[in-house]
């Protein structure tokens, strides 16, 4: 390779692109509490992915500028291919949730596949920022423009959370036979004593005041519902084994003030990891309602 080919613009716009396209994959793409995706085989995969995705966005600028428009027209076919690991995700984990202790439910598998097909077009993003700079400008000022790209994706990586939306308290569980109750909300019929006996040492209760009209729509919605007691089990643990239905945690909503009331059964029962467990739980984006958006100035 000749060095005179080191010093080109669009040869520098494609390795900076590449650089900070696999720089914003690996940023956006993390294994946490919910060991999902898997490592390694699982990151392997997305990363081959987010590569692939990087290469796409840092040849578009020099395939444009050297009139290859027919080159452009592989963003399509990436836009495809994401749109592919968009339905492999929602396959896979729909399959496992049926051996879920408490499973994740469609709403919040739909969130998660949703989540891993637009990072991949965060990384064409910041490849084809960065790119574009080192192109029209020189390296540096891509470098600086691949950076600014980077804190747009990272903004990008996080949504709202359950304290964004309600106020969280501990509340007291309390059985009236057969009926178990979170305050004054009604939860489930209890039949057995040996089930009631776990509850009354193991239960925990907690209330969901949401602070607006269209945080009332968000929390009714089922699909919320089911994320929201997924991740508490998941970073709480949860007293029960399979083929016991009376023993799963569920969430109710009050008709009237529009407070949902939860009812877990917690291996870790600290108070503040609790409370911080709930208001950190993912608001899922296809349970997002604002019905009061359709009144001007008024209220739903």
């Amino acid at each position: 390779m000749p060095l005179s080919i080191l010093k080109e613009p669009e040869f520098l716009g494609i390795v900076i692109g590449l650089l900070f396209g696999i720089i914003a994959k690996i940023m956006l793409l993390r294994t946490d509490y919910r060991q999902y995706p898997t490592y390694p085989h699982g990151k392997v995969i997305h990363m081959s992915l987010g590569v692939i995705a990087a290469g796409l966005g840092a040849l578009v600028v020099p395939a444009l500028l050297s009139k290859e428009y027919t080159a452009v027209t592989f963003l399509t076919l990436a836009a495809q291919q994401f749109r592919d690991v968009r339905r492999m995700e929602r396959e896979t984990l729909t399959e496992i949730d049926d051996l879920e202790l408490v499973p994740r439910g469609n709403a919040y598998i739909e969130g998660i596949a949703m989540v891993f097909e637009g990072r991949n077009y965060l990384v064409i993003f910041s490849a084809l920022i960065a790119s574009l700079f080192t192109v029209l400008f020189v390296w540096y000022w891509g470098v600086v423009a691949g950076i600014l790209s980077l804190l747009v994706a990272k903004m990008f990586q996080k949504g709202k959370s359950i304290e964004h939306i309600a106020d969280v308290h501990i509340a007291d569980v309390k059985i009236e036979d057969p009926d178990l109750f979170v305050e004054s909300i009604y939860i489930m019929n209890v039949g057995l004593r040996e089930d009631i006996e776990i509850i009354k040492e193991n239960g925990v209760g907690l209330v969901l005041t949401p602070k607006n009209d269209n945080s009332k729509v968000t929390l009714s919605g089922l699909g919320q519902r089911q994320a929201l007691l997924h991740n508490l089990s998941t970073l709480l643990g949860v007293y029960r084994d399979s083929g016991e239905p009376t023993l799963i945690p569920m969430a109710k909503l009050d008709l009237e003030s529009g407070k949902l009331a939860i009812f877990i059964l917690p291996r870790e029962k600290d108070p503040q990891k609790i409370l911080r467990a709930v208001k950190g739980a993912p608001i899922v984006e296809n349970s997002v309602r604002m019905p009061t958006e359709a009144y001007k100035g008024g209220k739903a």
